[in-house]
């Protein structure tokens, strides 16, 4: 049975890629047309150089796999290096 989270429910939930890392923290939603576009998280320490050090990135809304107690992130659809970064990512100068 799918269960209906609110989105005030997965702000301060903790995000892991689908192989189990750590990703970061999420911060807010992004909202566009009545739906959600993206998720802003905090970028852990082990991710920030894939993003050239920026402290949080927005994450499309469709790369997301499930959102209950964590929220999920397909590992495939993130860089394996800094140069990979696509533009759909937007970097975030989230105050910590």
């Amino acid at each position: 049975m799918i269960r209906v989270k609110k989105v005030s429910e997965v702000i301060g939930k903790s995000a892991y890629t689908s192989d189990g890392d750590y990703f970061g923290k999420v911060d807010d939603v992004t909202l566009g047309e009545n739906r959600i576009s993206g998720w802003k998280i905090s970028i852990g320490s082990n991710f920030a150089s894939l993003f050239g050090g920026a402290k949080g990135v927005i994450i499309p809304h469709q790369f997301v796999r499930a959102i209950g107690d964590i929220l999920i992130i397909n590992k495939n659809s993130l860089p394996s290096k800094a140069s990979d970064v696509p533009e759909s990512f937007e970097e975030e100068s989230l105050s910590e």
